[in-house]
C-alpha cells in the first residue's frame, strides 16, 4: 500500500479510537459503580438503541472480512455462512430473548441457577462462557492483524503482533473504565459506520455492473477459474463425505450457536422489560439481514473485480478481500478515490473489531466475576467487589486472547467464529433450553449438559485438522489429528443434549417442580423479573 493509504487510514483509526475513548471517559465520570451499571448499563437502553448494539455485537470482523473473503474464494459455499448467521436469529427471537430477559440478571448462569443449586451450575456455565468468549476474541484478533498487515504494506510479524497487542489493550480500557454503557454506545456508533460503509461499497459494485446481478455472477465465475461450479454447491464442502458432513456440522453450529453466545445473551439485560428485549431483536434482525445480503454482493464483487488468485495472494484465508475491493472500486492503487475508500473501509473494519472485542470481553469478565468468583470465594478470606474482579478478569482474558490471536494468525476469521459457535451450541444452548422448557431438569443434568458439550467440543477441535495434520493447521509440522471434521458441532451438540438428559434421569435428587413453576411464570409473564 502507498504512504497515502497508510497515513489516511491511520488518521481515521486514530479518530475512531479517540471518539470511543472520549465516550468511555464521559460515561465513566457519572457512573456510580454498581454491578447493575457495570454489567447492564442500568437497564436504560431503548429497544432501538439495543437493537443497533446487538447488530453491532453480531456484525463482527468475521462477517465483514471473513464471509466476504470466503465467498470471493469459494463462491456459493462461502455464501452459506451468511445464511447460517442470519437464520440463527429466528431461534433467538422465538425461543430465548424474552424468557432470558425475565429469568436472569446479568449472565447465562443466572437463568439456569434460578431453579438449580447455584454453586455447581454457576461454575459450569461460567467456565463455558469464558471458553466461548476467548474463541470468539481470537477471531477478532486475527482479523485485526490481517487488516493492519495489509494496510502497512506487508505481512510482517511485527506489525501483526503490535496490532493485536494494541487491540487487546484498548478493549481492556473500554471495559474497565466504561462497563456496559460505554460498550453499548461504541457498538451503536460502530453499527452505523459499518452499515454506511457496506451500503456504499454494495452500491459501487452494482453500479460497476450497471445493476446487472447476472453479469456480476458470471464475471465472478469466469475469473474464479472454476467456471459455473463457482456458483453451485460443492467447491469447499462437496469433495467427499467428510466435506459434506463438515458442512452439516458448520450449519448446525451457526444456526444454534447464536442463542448460546454470552455477549449476545447479556444484551437482553440492558433493556427495562422483556417486551423491549423482543423488540430489540426485531430491530437487530432487520439490520443484520440487510448486512448479510450485502456481504454476498461484496464477496462476488471481489471475485469478479479482484479475482480469487489476487485475494489469496494477499491473504491465504481471504480476510483482505473487502479492503482490496474498496481499493479497486475507488479507482485502483495510487488513485485518490482508491486511497480514500480503502482507508475508510479499513477504518470501519478496525472499528468493528474494537467494538466487538469490547462486548465479548465484558461478557466474559462478567462470567468470571459474577459466576466463577462469586461461587468459588471462601468465607473468612478477604472479599473483593464483583466489579473490581471483573476489571481484573478483563485484563487476564485480554492477555489470553492476544496470545491465541498471534498463534492463529493465518486462519480465516469466519471459520474461527464457526468454532466459537459450535462450542456455544454444544455447551450453552442445551442447558439454556432444558432450564427454560423441561420440568424434570435437575442440577446434575445442568452440570452434565454444560461439560458434556464443552469438553467434547474442545477436544474434537484439538484433534481436528484445524490444529494439526494439514498444511493450513495451527501446527502444520505435526500430526495428531484423530477427528476428520473441522467443525465439531455435528458430534458435540447432540452430546450436550444427551448429557443433560442422562444427568437428569440418573440424578438422585427429585426435580424441584415448585421452583420450575415459579421460573416458568416469571419467564412467561415477567412477574418478579429484575
Amino acid at each position: 500500500m502507498t504512504g497515502d493509504h497508510q497515513t489516511l487510514a491511520l488518521v481515521l483509526f486514530g479518530v475512531f479510537v479517540a471518539v470511543t475513548l472520549a465516550i468511555t471517559t464521559w460515561v465513566s465520570r457519572d457512573r456510580h459503580g454498581s454491578a447493575e451499571e457495570f454489567y447492564a448499563g442500568g437497564r436504560l437502553f431503548s429497544p432501538m438503541e439495543n437493537g443497533f448494539a446487538i447488530a453491532g455485537d453480531y456484525m463482527s470482523a468475521a462477517s465483514f472480512l471473513g464471509i466476504s473473503g470466503l465467498i470471493a474464494l469459494y463462491g456459493y459455499d462461502g455464501m452459506l455462512y451468511s445464511v447460517g448467521f442470519l437464520v440463527a436469529w429466528l431461534v433467538v427471537l422465538l425461543l430465548v430473548a424474552e424468557l432470558v430477559r425475565n429469568c436472569g440478571r446479568f449472565t447465562l448462569a443466572d437463568v439456569v441457577a434460578a431453579r438449580m443449586a447455584e454453586r455447581p451450575v454457576r461454575i459450569a456455565a461460567g467456565t463455558s462462557s469464558v471458553a466461548v468468549s476467548v474463541l470468539y476474541l481470537v477471531a477478532q484478533m486475527v482479523g485485526a492483524g490481517s487488516l493492519v498487515a495489509l494496510l502497512l504494506g506487508g505481512t510482517g510479524e511485527a506489525a501483526r503482533t503490535w496490532t493485536v497487542i494494541g487491540v487487546g489493550a484498548l478493549m481492556v480500557i473500554y471495559v474497565s473504565l466504561g462497563g456496559m454503557r460505554a460498550t453499548t454506545w461504541i457498538q451503536i456508533v460502530k453499527a452505523v459506520l459499518l452499515m454506511a460503509g457496506t451500503v456504499a461499497l454494495t452500491v459501487l459494485v452494482l453500479v460497476r455492473f450497471h445493476g446487472d446481478v447476472n453479469s456480476l455472477l458470471s464475471t465472478a465465475a469466469e475469473r474464479s477459474g472454476h467456471g459455473s461450479a463457482f456458483l453451485g454447491p460443492g467447491l469447499r464442502y462437496g469433495g467427499d463425505w467428510t466435506a459434506r458432513l463438515d458442512f452439516i456440522s458448520l450449519g448446525l453450529a451457526l444456526v444454534l450457536g447464536t442463542a448460546g453466545l454470552p455477549h449476545i445473551l447479556s444484551r437482553f439485560y440492558t433493556v427495562p422489560t422483556a417486551r423491549a428485549a423482543r423488540r430489540s431483536v426485531v430491530w437487530s434482525i432487520g439490520l443484520i439481514g440487510g448486512f448479510y445480503l450485502m456481504t454476498i454482493v461484496l464477496g462476488f464483487g471481489a471475485a469478479a473485480l479482484i479475482g480469487p488468485a489476487e485475494v489469496r495472494a494477499s491473504s491465504a484465508s481471504g480476510n483482505t478481500a473487502v479492503p482490496l475491493l474498496a481499493l479497486d472500486l475507488g479507482g485502483g492503487a495510487g488513485s485518490t478515490g482508491g486511497t480514500v475508500l480503502f482507508a475508510v473501509v479499513a477504518a470501519v473494519a478496525f472499528a468493528t473489531i474494537l467494538a466487538v472485542v469490547a462486548g465479548i470481553t465484558l461478557a466474559s469478565s462478567a462470567s468470571v466475576a459474577h459466576d466463577l468468583y462469586a461461587s468459588l470465594r471462601r468465607p473468612g478470606r478477604r472479599q473483593y467487589g464483583e466489579v473490581a474482579v471483573a476489571r481484573v478478569a478483563a485484563a487476564v482474558i485480554g492477555a489470553a486472547a492476544i496470545g491465541l490471536g498471534l498463534l492463529a494468525s493465518d486462519l480465516n476469521v469466519a471459520f474461527l467464529v464457526g468454532l466459537a459457535f459450535a462450542v456455544a451450541a454444544s455447551a450453552n444452548l442445551p442447558v439454556l433450553l432444558y432450564s427454560l422448557f423441561w420440568r424434570r431438569f435437575t442440577t446434575r443434568g445442568a452440570v452434565w449438559s454444560v461439560y458434556g458439550g464443552l469438553v467434547p467440543a474442545v477436544l474434537l477441535v484439538l484433534f481436528s485438522p484445524v490444529v494439526s495434520g494439514s498444511p493450513e493447521a495451527l501446527f502444520p509440522g505435526v500430526d495428531f489429528q484423530l477427528f476428520p471434521l473441522q467443525n465439531p458441532g455435528l458430534v458435540s451438540i447432540p452430546l450436550g443434549f444427551l448429557a443433560g438428559w442422562l444427568g437428569t434421569v440418573t440424578s438422585p435428587e427429585p426435580p424441584d417442580e415448585a421452583r420450575h413453576a415459579e421460573t416458568e411464570v416469571r419467564a412467561l409473564t415477567g412477574a418478579g423479573a429484575v
